[in-house]
């Protein structure tokens, strides 16, 4: 046991959120809303190899990266979590994220299943929020109508949608996308109930905790 507060022990007073979802379900939608109506939310931006959509800018949606630098930076233990998806890798900056919890910010990863996991492994705090479409049949309009992906990109999308929906029951909170607006209010609850939680509470009021002798229950 150490004094030291790190992300294990969840002393940080800012909070982790991870969002997950299947491709096609809404999800950056959704966070481009919560962020939009709360500031105090940053967005991680993720390292990836894959190419830049048109309407995609390097440093706001990812770092896109040529495949020898990503392997160099995770050669050298940069990346929280990194995973490779449809023949593509992704990272998370670990250095970044906790620079910004330990001000008391809060931060926000899209990422897929595997890299949640991997998080966990190191925040057990995180929470992590799985967005769900109302049907398959939806799902499959969706990638159909933002027309970005090929025909063939869009049948192997639907054909891991069922793969990466089964790891629903690994997140502490699942919204279904059916109206919009309830999703984005569904997740703007989770967000607030989060920092209310003991440990937020205690890290981002320490003082007020020890002048009313408050202590955790259990050991860090």
């Amino acid at each position: 046991m150490t004094n030291n507060r790190n992300p294990y022990a969840g002393e940080y007073p800012g909070n982790l959120f991870m969002v997950v979802a299947p491709s096609g379900a809404g999800k950056s939608t959704l966070v481009n809303a919560l962020l939009a109506c709360d500031p105090s939310i940053r967005l991680s931006v993720s390292y990836t190899t894959r190419p830049p959509r048109p309407n995609e800018t390097n440093g706001v949606q990812y770092h896109f990266i040529p495949a020898s630098d990503f392997l160099e930076r995770h050669a050298q233990g940069e990346f929280l979590e990194s995973a490779e998806v449809h023949g593509n890798y992704y990272g998370t900056s670990r250095v970044w994220i906790e620079e910004q919890m330990k001000r008391g910010v809060d931060v926000l990863l899209e990422i897929d299943w595997q890299g949640a996991q991997q998080v966990r492994k190191q925040f057990r705090n995180a929470v992590g929020i799985f967005i769900l479409p109302p049907s398959l049949d939806a799902l499959e309009e969706r990638l159909r109508k933002r027309g970005q992906d090929e025909p063939n990109v869009i049948v192997r999308r639907l054909l891991a949608a069922g793969s990466e929906i089964s790891h629903a029951p690994e997140f502490e909170y699942v919204l279904i996308n059916e109206n919009f607006d309830r999703a984005l209010t569904e997740m703007q609850t989770v967000v607030a109930a989060t920092r209310l939680r003991f440990a937020s509470q205690r890290a981002r009021h320490e003082k007020l905790f020890v002048e009313l002798g408050i202590h955790s229950s259990q050991a860090d």
